[in-house]
């Protein structure tokens, strides 16, 4: 009998993985053996995944997840078919399913193929390549998108090792989340494979036009030529990056640090998929003013892939030590000053989001247990587990509490953890070795409670004085042009949007606008504040700007919050025009979310 999850329910079990059906703690998958060809045309992947399993308990049947996979046969290792069905969950998890596998059998062969429809894929035809002349495809699997392009047990508590062999048209490269040779076959046949486990969510690919360039001894860029050079410029630092990183927290596991540059559609900021982090154009800056990116997505080879959340309710203990962790990077990197003005941003963000979220989904675990996961991905699970990590390390002082980080990570290393898990660790730990600096009620109240807790002191960077007296002046009526702005960093910039008053007069605007070019600004992050500025005061000048840049940039980060402003602003027939013509730009998976989210019908959409 299928279960529908509802929302209104509200026990749950703490180890249990709500948003995978697979029979983990019975039948574990361990290994894929991936046979894939690639398919432009049909905007598809067809081929093979060999599932090895162990046999945790004595069951016929293993159960495995899909979503929109079309599964043309399954057999055992000599070709004999094996019976299986599909059964429906929801629209959100999709199908689960079920493979006759008797009491011996611990591998099994699926044959299928993708839909075109799938939300971890993204197929972009020519003209949306930078190139403009060949196709282009990648991947998102988190947080359950890896179930739209392989059939397996997509649960971060299942990790696995993978062989995979990947046949492409010819002219094109294919990348995935494990070794990559620089090196292009003749034939259009990679190969590729991670002998390390992770989670299914780190399951990743990539083809295109794409060349390569080595940043360090372990480290390169792959991206579209065009992009090559600036990209391999931005996030030359990197090397230096990985060895702060090794100083903090050990030797990095992985082998190899490369980065691919995706086009401007990809989704996130980064993704951290071992041995190849996905990465947005728009960190491109051409003054590395945005590379704390590259820092978070490194910081996770050890927070979130060698640790993980063994469900998506604890996926702050991937984000929020990560967060804490590129500060870290970021100080050793590029300076005190750059790093305290990066964590007071941070907890700037945290703030806007308590404004507008509900009480009773403040608490480090995310409360998405019979919801979309993608919900998770707030400011709390990000920047509220910062914040707790930032005070455990005030608490007991940075060599004490280094210390304790290494251990942790050495602890569960290679290996998924809950919220509980944690709790339970550091009442052995931190609460035994410290505890005259932190009571156990006080971890707690991180951890569970609601909001921020009463005792917390926020962040503060005296390198913001010069800004907050710009505000105060340009308030009381001074010109733009008279304001002194001199040696700003981008953070200098985002303070400053972020703390102008909520009503702005329209000659104010066009006054700032004027002076500084914030209309059609290069720095995508300063160009996102500003829109949502001008959004919120109907500063209508900035639309056909405005317009272009939702078209040319997918990263939710930005798409989110300025259609949610022409949303709140009242501009509806704004917001459904460009809308339409941006939406299959998009990515799948962030189409699926402003659908619900601006309540679209996604048969309006514009070619």
């Amino acid at each position: 009998m299928t279960t529908v999850l509802k929302s209104t329910e509200t026990t749950f079990d703490v180890n249990k993985d709500y948003h995978s059906s697979a029979n983990t703690d019975a039948l574990c998958v361990h290994h894929l053996d991936i046979a894939l060809n690639v398919d432009f045309v049909a905007q598809q992947l067809s081929g093979t995944v060999t599932l090895f399993f162990n046999r945790k308990l004595a069951q016929s049947v293993l159960i495995i997840d899909g979503r929109d996979l079309l599964i043309d046969m399954v057999t055992d290792l000599n070709g004999q078919p094996l019976t299986y069905e599909c059964e429906d969950v929801n629209p959100i998890l999709g199908q689960r399913w079920l493979i006759d596998v008797g009491l011996l059998i611990t591998q099994v062969v699926v044959h299928y193929h993708t839909s075109p429809k799938a939300q971890g894929l993204q197929w972009l035809n020519a003209e949306q390549t930078l190139g403009k002349q060949l196709p282009y495809l990648f991947s998102q699997s988190q947080p359950i998108n890896a179930r739209s392009w392989l059939p397996l047990q997509d649960s971060p508590k299942a990790r696995v090792t993978f062989n995979a062999t990947v046949k492409v048209p010819l002219g094109l490269r294919a990348v995935m989340s494990a070794n990559n040779n620089p090196v292009m076959p003749e034939d259009g046949i990679f190969t590729f494979s991670m002998d390390k486990p992770i989670p299914t969510h780190l399951l990743a690919i990539a083809v295109g036009d794409l060349a390569f360039k080595a940043t360090g001894l372990r480290s390169g860029i792959y991206t579209e030529p065009g992009m090559l050079e600036a990209a391999a410029n931005e996030f030359e630092d990197t090397e230096s990056m990985i060895q702060v990183a090794e100083s903090l927290l050990g030797p990095y596991a992985w082998g190899r640090y490369d980065m691919i540059v995706l086009p401007p559609s990809f989704p996130f900021g980064g993704m951290e998929n071992p041995m190849l982090a996905f990465m947005t154009p728009t960190l491109i800056a051409g003054d590395k003013s945005l590379v704390s990116t590259v820092a978070h997505e490194l910081a996770h080879s050890w927070t979130g892939n060698l640790v993980s959340n063994a469900t998506w309710r604890d996926l702050w203990l991937n984000e929020g030590f990560t967060t804490y962790f590129t500060n870290r990077i970021v100080e050793a990197v590029y300076g005190t000053e750059q790093a305290q003005l990066e964590w007071v941003i941070e907890f700037g963000r945290l703030q806007e989001e308590i404004q507008s979220m509900p009480l009773v989904d403040q608490t480090l675990p995310a409360n998405v247990q019979y919801r979309d996961p993608n919900l998770a991905f707030n400011r709390f699970t990000y920047d509220k587990a910062s914040m707790f990590v930032h005070e455990l390390e005030s608490r007991l002082g940075r060599a004490a509490f280094d210390a304790f980080l290494l251990q942790y990570v050495n602890h569960f290393a290679f290996s998924a953890i809950t919220t509980e898990t944690f709790v339970d660790y550091a009442k052995q730990t931190i609460l035994v070795d410290h505890d005259d600096k932190l009571s156990v009620d006080e971890l707690n109240e991180w951890v569970y409670g609601q909001g921020l807790p009463a005792w917390f002191e926020e962040p503060t960077s005296t390198s913001f004085d010069k800004v907050d007296f710009a505000i105060a002046q340009f308030i009381s009526g001074t010109a733009a042009s008279d304001l002194c702005v001199t040696q700003w960093r981008v953070h200098h910039w985002q303070y400053f949007l972020s703390k102008l008053p909520l009503m702005v007069s329209q000659a104010m605007l066009l006054d700032l606008d004027e002076v500084f070019k914030f209309t059609g600004h290069h720095n995508a992050e300063i160009a996102c504040d500003w829109y949502r500025v001008a959004i919120r005061n109907l500063f209508d000048p900035v639309l056909p700007a405005l317009t272009e840049y939702l078209c040319q940039i997918g990263r939710g980060k930005f798409v989110r919050p300025l259609f949610i402003e022409l949303q709140i602003a009242g501009y509806h027939q704004e917001l459904n025009d460009i809308y339409a013509r941006a939406r299959l730009g998009y990515h799948p998976s962030l189409q699926v979310q402003l659908d619900t989210l601006l309540q679209v019908e996604p048969s309006h959409e514009k070619t």
